[in-house]
């Protein structure tokens, strides 16, 4: 399967893949960030790049998103960039990835996050040419579960493709991870949207036609092309001159293959469409034969994972430090301990009321 074009922005491998040789305080020799020490560069962009990071005293790897200030000059990126930020501080699920930390230095802005050490589902699809239909059906479960997530806090990913969706090895199988909230925005009290983003050949016929457009339902046609993709080895529509790309898009134009299932066929036309009144919602989804050959039990959208805090007292200064739910109390402690010598006072908290 050809990568097909870029998004009409690229701010740099959002989630997961950026602090600065000379980020708070430390030198340029030790190439490190806050607690953790950076590793080989895993992406660039338009705004930085994400680096492997790995902390000190755990071993634990995270993705480093380094933003450099300098880059972030016009008031449409600064938006761009806030809104990316408020968005990952949002959302807390098991298949979206996670923001765990933002150091902010005077040149450059770090996002400490969740590492994916299984690549793009893109590259997934390339080395198996297509996906089985009961792997590609769990595959397409995980997204439907952090899509809808996402949905349910009004938050619209608006460039859903392969390349935005990261593998993590988790036990004995695969977990999908949503990342890149570079184009997303909000849709609170459901307004409408307007711009039309992302890549091309996943882009929905209403924002192409310059509609306005329900986010919801802009981004399931997305997840059909993906799964077009994930059972056909190839994407539905394709074309090198850019206004019959749009006009196949806009009429629903494609041939599925002769050798996928009835089912799926049956599902992926749902989905594609065109008028979005009748394309499938996520219930629908949920409910069609082909979705529910595999049965996985689904993550609930009100509850997040407990996350620990611990409280670092020295002399009238004060710490708050984030610690991943991997992390044990004990090991929390002596970290702290190993690394500041200071009361260290241990709580729990709902993420739902961290900040």
């Amino acid at each position: 399967m050809p990568r097909p074009g870029r998004s009409r922005r690229d701010s740099g491998r959002s989630s997961s893949r950026v602090p600065s040789r000379s980020g708070h305080g430390h030198s340029r020799k030790s190439k490190s960030i806050g607690h953790y020490l950076l590793g080989k560069t895993l992406g660039e962009g338009t705004f930085g790049k994400v680096r492997i990071g790995t902390h000190i005293m755990t071993g634990e790897k995270v993705a480093v998103k380094i933003l450099e200030k300098s880059r972030i000059v016009e008031p449409a990126d600064v938006e761009r960039v806030s809104r990316e930020i408020g968005i990952l501080k949002r959302v807390r699920h098991k298949n979206v990835i996670q923001l765990y930390e933002v150091i902010d230095t005077p040149r450059q802005i770090f996002l400490i996050m969740e590492y994916s050490d299984g690549g793009e589902l893109f590259d997934y699809i390339v080395a198996h040419t297509r996906v089985k239909e009961p792997d590609a059906c769990r595959f397409f479960h995980e997204i439907v579960e952090g899509v809808d997530y996402l949905h349910s806090k009004s938050v619209i990913h608006r460039d859903l493709k392969p390349e935005n969706l990261l593998m993590q090895r988790h036990k004995d199988r695969w977990r999908v991870k949503v990342i890149d909230f570079g184009l997303s925005n909000t849709c609170d009290g459901g307004r409408l949207l307007k711009t039309a983003c992302g890549s091309p050949c996943y882009a929905s016929p209403e924002m192409i036609a310059g509609h306005k457009y329900v986010g919801a339902l802009a981004d399931i046609w997305s997840m059909g092309v993906i799964l077009f993709a994930l059972v056909c080895g190839y994407l539905p529509f394709e074309d090198s001159s850019t206004g019959k790309l749009y006009q196949k898009i806009l009429n629903g134009d494609y041939q599925a293959p002769n050798f996928i299932s009835p089912a799926v066929r049956d599902l992926i036309r749902r989905i594609l469409t065109t008028d979005p009144k009748k394309r499938y919602t996520m219930d629908d989804i949920r409910r069609h034969p082909w979705f529910r050959q595999v049965q996985v039990i689904p993550s609930p959208k009100k509850t997040v994972p407990t996350k620990v805090r611990a409280a670092v007292h020295l002399g009238t200064r004060r710490w708050v430090v984030g610690i991943t739910p991997r992390l044990s109390a004990n090991t929390v402690v002596r970290v702290l301990f190993r690394t500041l010598h200071g009361l260290v006072r241990m709580y729990s908290l709902p993420s739902s009321t961290l900040p």
